[in-house]
């Protein structure tokens, strides 16, 4: 039996993880340790899994997924048990430390030579240390000559483009690309510039493409050079005079994570709740108060929130921040530091909805602090009052909404939220009728090149299979 979910995984804390970090012109890399074994290991100890240290024997993913890949395939005749077996320990699943000395010695440019340097192993310098910047300008990146050893192997074709046989740039078939394709672009390594092989962008031409083929050839035409694309929440097609305002309901704020946050109680005692932000201008002419209640409308239903009038959002817009809004139904299932109770019927003309039963409240359980919660609000579950709007080139969720902002009518309450499923039904369908049908070029889901950040093999990317 396979298991949807694999509890308990590690926090940052207990377990291994490198992370990027865009602070400014250059390119630097963190290393994550889980510091009870990280501590273990110092003392002398010796640990074959991470989770014989942590509390509660917790894993970490990385080691799971290695040894449930060996539970999978246990004689190894699927192929998949040898993609994590020990190269120092043949027989042997993949350890941490060699998962991390293969990344740390291929993978960061300058770092084992930096490690080499002092004498140790890329590995143990970046437990010491903990972070390695990347040395070199990481301006014009598109410029730097590329070697003649990284062209072995490679054509120069017509355009001046250095193709590489079994890559998206080149082959007749999606079975003749090896193995995983990279991030951003076709595997090309290099582009021809007045006689010199330069690594250029990561587009089938490898220059910067004014015009792009790419678009032309999978049905968007109109879209092959860049242009302004009228949005749904275009401001010249809003009625400001009868109360429509744009909503921006995906900015975050700094002491909550995405939605990963639910169940840390001292960050949800810090944020717990998310007013509508109205600049004082709209609030007026809305007739909104200060803390009063607002009924955001959109196309398929409505959400009640309080109001906090700021300078710090312009005029015709209206924002919530994600974050917050959990519920649940049941008074003593599925409580969390920031979910409070609420109850579902129908009104009146057959809509859904949710209405608040009860804020947060102090509680008794294992956790003493349960009973020390003195706040009450948890927010509104805004998304759900919001259409499903895929974007029909990318297909992505369009989240910016065209809503009618007002004064809470006599029978709202706070935290209200309803939704007419069938409005949600027929918004989808215009939206997806704006849509063109597939496949693409060469019978496929979409371009070989675009980027993803993990990318399946190419034959996945085939129509129908």
């Amino acid at each position: 039996w396979f298991a949807d979910y694999v509890l308990p995984m590690g926090v940052s804390s207990e377990r291994h993880d490198v992370a990027s970090f865009e602070t400014h012109s250059g390119r630097w890399i963190g290393f994550r340790q889980p510091v009870l074994r990280r501590h273990a290991e110092l003392e002398g100890e010796t640990v074959d899994r991470t989770y014989q240290t942590n509390p509660g024997e917790v894993w970490e993913e990385q080691e799971f997924w290695i040894d449930l890949s060996w539970r999978i395939d246990p004689d190894g005749l699927l192929g998949i048990r040898e993609q994590f077996e020990s190269r120092e320990s043949p027989g042997e699943p993949l350890t941490i430390d060699e998962y991390y000395s293969m990344l740390f010695e291929n993978s960061v440019p300058g770092l084992p030579e930096a490690a080499e340097s002092e004498g140790i192993s890329a590995l143990e310098y970046m437990r010491r240390k903990g972070a390695f910047s990347i040395p070199g300008d990481q301006y014009e990146m598109h410029e730097r000559p590329v070697a003649e050893s990284d062209l072995a192997g490679a054509t120069r074709d017509g355009t001046g483009v250095y193709r590489m046989p079994g890559t998206a740039g080149s082959h007749e078939t999606l079975e003749e690309i090896d193995g995983h394709m990279p991030f951003i672009g076709d595997g090309s390594p290099a582009v021809d510039i007045d006689g010199e092989a330069r690594l250029g962008f990561p587009t089938p031409s490898k220059k910067l493409e004014f015009y792009s083929e790419t678009m032309r050839d999978w049905g968007w035409p109109e879209y092959a050079m860049p242009t302004f694309i009228r949005s749904q929440v275009h401001w010249e097609d809003l009625d400001f005079a009868a109360g429509e305002r744009i909503l921006v309901p995906t900015f975050r704020i700094p002491t909550l994570i995405h939605t990963r946050s639910g169940n840390s109680k001292w960050l949800n005692e810090i944020s717990h709740r998310h007013p509508l932000w109205v600049h004082p201008s709209d609030a007026e002419e809305l007739g909104i108060e200060e803390n009063g209640l607002v009924r955001i409308t959109t196309r398929i239903g409505h959400f009640v929130i309080g109001a906090w009038r700021t300078e710090g959002i312009r005029p015709g817009v209206v924002a919530a921040s994600h974050h917050m809004g959990r519920w649940r139904l049941d008074e003593d299932k599925a409580r969390s530091w920031g979910a409070g109770r609420a109850s579902i019927d129908r009104d009146d003309e057959g809509r859904w909805r949710l209405r608040r039963a009860s804020g947060q409240e102090p509680y008794e359980s294992s956790d003493m602090d349960t009973d020390r919660i003195w706040w009450s609000d948890t927010g509104v579950h805004q998304n759900l009052t919001f259409p499903v709007q895929p974007d029909p080139v990318s297909g992505m969720h369009c989240w910016l909404q065209r809503v009618t902002v007002g004064p809470a009518e006599a029978d709202d309450s706070y935290g209200d939220v309803v939704v007419d499923t069938d409005a949600s039904h027929a918004v989808f369908e215009e939206w997806m009728r704006k849509t063109r049908p597939g496949p693409g070029p060469g019978g496929l889901r979409r371009p070989l090149w675009f980027a993803r950040p993990v990318k399946p093999r190419a034959t996945a990317y085939r129509y129908g299979g």
